[in-house]
């Protein structure tokens, strides 16, 4: 490992290596793994490197704040070889944590490499430090009261507090100490959240945490458990639409009863903070399901990303920050427009030493949640508190025997002790069996009802493609289609629907459930969509592009609005900058306002334009077009020349020709892909020297169905993939 050591424009940047020795590179069968090997710093920016075996796509963490990808070199195609990534610290101060993260060839699930950590002395970087001395949290203000802020930093130019999400107020003071009065008599008997901000000269922004009290004769209130039958989780590409767009509203009534529950994803996303940013519209939305009998929780992480390192004691400020996020939103809103539940999506146990550093790990992921559970609790306010858990964490090895509290416990059973529920992440596609839905939750559902927690138990099914990740042959339903789900979920009710501790079934998620069949093939059927009155508009703000590599450009885009929903964003391409978008410059659809368009060739300048689609069909406006040149490469491109999917013997069976794009010679690749629509099973052929590789699916037990194949990585010494220039990608049979 280098260290280094260099002032940067005043800066003063010392990188140092992790903990743990760098191990020794890795042979051929020994697992996956990826390594940070140093970092040196020149100008600002901490160049950091390392290699990788068994693995691919190497990104980097970096403080928990954001996930980058860096650039590999892997010429001879064996999932091994070296990695690099510039970090540019100009706007970081203090102690920063980074880790390595790669996805296993084998097993397509991640491996991480040990932290680095970097401390950086950034003046310029570094924001004041603000929190609330006065009146203690917890604390009854009956009649005008001293709120003091304390603010350690240089050149602080403004200091501010807001009771309960109003209008921020100047506070007085200088030397780090800060006053305003609160008088109860403003708002009345309520729960009241007290929030500082501090402003240095250089525009460095920084928050305090939330501090709670009672105003006037003010009471705690505590929450009742409520049946969440039919809940649905909606993440961040959906529910901004429904916060943004009141017209999809419409299109979620298709798939929601009322009487359901929403687990809404309240994250940022696409450089907007609904809580923040959209509260008044975020307002409307809730009261808006309320009206209609619907229960809505919001969905939160850790705080981080990925969000599953805010379970850790180092960023347990950060998930805390997210609970408070959601405390003081409610604060500052009417009743009806409050958020009913929160339900927690930290999922620790991904990452690898989870199991390994037992109990470690579960230990900080309980001290985490019991935080922010003390959070509600300091509010008042009536929340539900609900984590999601894996269906194994009363069984598998690393989640018995846990010591917490005095106690030694399961890790479910911990958790259904600390919490109003638990959504367990049940994902199986059948209810019966040792490994069946009804199975795996009966311990949650008995320990339950042993400590007296009714309606406490929601069991969650998945209907997410999760091919490329998994093993959909035994989690999703997304195969199998929603006439299938539901027979075994009628299954489920019948085991549980007696328990008092029961609360319903949950799915997984709206998007993937709006896209599920009832089965697939000629006879297939979807929910029907809203009436729609014409087409969307064109995207608030025209496309930008970046080109990554050489191979790979990113689009980000604004929002389209629709009387109904924007179902879709059309990405089209090419390399004439006047086109018009038409069927043959499609690269592909997104659900969200980014886009990675992949395959592409070096050294050629591509031309994009946007066109957002509604649930009806109907196409707005294509976008301003916006052009990127890509990277250079000495790698030589290969494409798929021909596919075609057809039905032999009860399975499936694909047959592709891997070619050099430029001269068309057959190419020896290994092609890894999935099976669709009705299959899902992961495949890893070699192309024989004409080029020729052939697969087979698992076996197509459906009376109908449907059936094509989705390439996954194609992968020969001395190349790349160019998929963007494949031909018959869409090819499929149906029976």
């Amino acid at each position: 490992m280098r260290v280094g050591l260099l002032r940067i424009a005043g800066t003063l940047v010392l990188a140092l290596a992790g903990t743990a020795a760098i191990p020794a590179a890795a042979h051929a069968d020994e697992p996956s793994s990826v390594v940070i090997d140093s970092s040196e710093t020149a100008q600002g920016v901490v160049r950091l490197a390392g290699r990788f075996t068994g693995a691919y796509d190497v990104n980097i963490v970096v403080n928990g704040e954001r996930i980058e990808r860096a650039r590999v070199s892997d010429p001879d195609a064996d999932d091994s070889g070296a990695w690099s990534y510039d970090l540019d610290t100009s706007e970081m101060d203090g102690e920063i944590e980074i880790y390595a993260k790669a996805t296993d060839a084998a097993t397509r699930y991640g491996t991480w490499s040990k932290p680095l950590t970097l401390r950086v002395d950034n003046p310029r970087a570094r924001a004041p430090k603000v929190s609330i001395a006065e009146p203690a949290d917890g604390a009854r203000l009956t009649r005008p009261a001293t709120l003091q802020v304390n603010v350690t930093g240089a050149d602080v130019r403004s200091v501010r507090v807001r009771v309960n999400g109003g209008p921020w107020k100047n506070a007085s003071g200088a030397n780090g100490r800060y006053v305003t009065l609160v008088d109860p008599a403003k708002y009345g008997d309520v729960m009241a959240s007290l929030e500082a901000e501090a402003v240095d000269a250089r525009g460095n922004v920084s928050r305090s945490a939330t501090r709670y009290v009672a105003l006037g004769a003010a009471k705690k209130e505590r929450p009742v458990r409520h049946r969440q039958d039919r809940a649905m989780w909606i993440w961040e590409k959906a529910s901004y639409n429904l916060v943004l767009n009141p017209g999809s509203r419409r299109l979620l009534e298709t798939v929601l009863a009322p009487g359901s529950t929403i687990y809404l994803g309240v994250d940022t996303y696409a450089g907007r903070d609904m809580i923040e940013d959209a509260r008044s519209e975020l307002r409307d939305l809730v009261a808006w399901a309320h009206r209609r009998g619907m229960n809505v929780h919001a969905t939160v992480a850790g705080g981080t990303r990925p969000p599953y390192l805010g379970a850790l004691s180092r960023y347990r400020d950060r998930a805390v920050r997210e609970m408070e996020r959601v405390l003081d939103y409610n604060l500052s809103s009417a009743l009806a427009e409050r958020f009913d539940g929160i339900n927690v999506d930290i999922e620790p146990y991904s990452l690898p030493w989870f199991g390994s550093a037992k109990p470690d790990v579960q230990i900080q992921w309980l001290d985490t949640l019991r935080a922010m559970i003390a959070r509600r609790d300091a509010s008042g306010q009536p929340l539900l508190f609900g984590p999601a858990v894996p269906r194994w964490l009363d069984t598998s090895a690393c989640c018995t025997d846990v010591p917490y509290g005095g106690t030694t416990r399961t890790m479910a059973e911990h958790i259904q002790d600390m919490t109003d529920y638990i959504a367990i992440m049940d994902y199986r596609d059948q209810a019966d069996g040792s490994a069946g839905i009804i199975a795996q939750a009966e311990g949650e559902i008995a320990y339950a009802e042993r400590i007296g927690k009714p309606l406490s138990v929601v069991i969650g099914v998945e209907t997410l493609d999760i091919a490329t990740s998994g093993d959909p042959h035994t989690i999703t339903f997304r195969e199998q289609g929603r006439d299938a789900m539901e027979a075994e979920l009628a299954k489920v009710y019948g085991a549980f629907s007696d328990s008092p501790a029961f609360a319903g079934v949950a799915l997984h998620h709206y998007d993937s459930y709006r896209e599920l069949p009832t089965i697939w093939g000629p006879s297939a059927k979807w929910p029907a969509p809203p009436a729609d009155s014409g087409p969307p508009t064109g995207v608030d703000s025209p496309p930008k592009a970046v080109a990554f590599d050489h191979s790979t450009a990113d689009l980000t885009y604004g929002r389209a609005h629709d009387d109904a929903e924007v179902g879709f964003y059309e990405v089209h391409r090419s390399v004439e900058p006047g086109f018009t978008p038409g069927p043959g410059t499609l690269a592909g659809r997104a659900r969200g306002l980014t886009y990675t368009d992949t395959g592409l060739l070096p050294g050629t300048a591509y031309t994009y334009r946007v066109v957002p689609v509604d649930v009806a069909g109907h196409r707005g406006p294509a976008s301003d077009p916006v052009s990127v040149t890509t990277g250079s490469t000495d790698l030589r491109p290969m494409v798929v020349e021909s596919m075609t999917v057809k039905l032999e013997g009860g399975a499936a069976r694909v047959r592709l020709r891997v070619v050099d794009k430029t001269t068309g010679e057959p190419v020896a690749a290994t092609v890894r892909g999935r099976f669709t629509f009705s299959a899902g099973r992961y495949v890893t052929v070699t192309a024989d020297a004409d080029g020729w590789a052939t697969a087979t699916s698992e076996a197509l037990v459906q009376p109908t169905g449907q059936v094509g194949f989705a390439g996954h990585r194609l992968t020969a010494p001395g190349r790349y993939w160019a998929g963007a220039y494949d031909r018959d990608r869409d090819v499929s049979a149906q029976w």
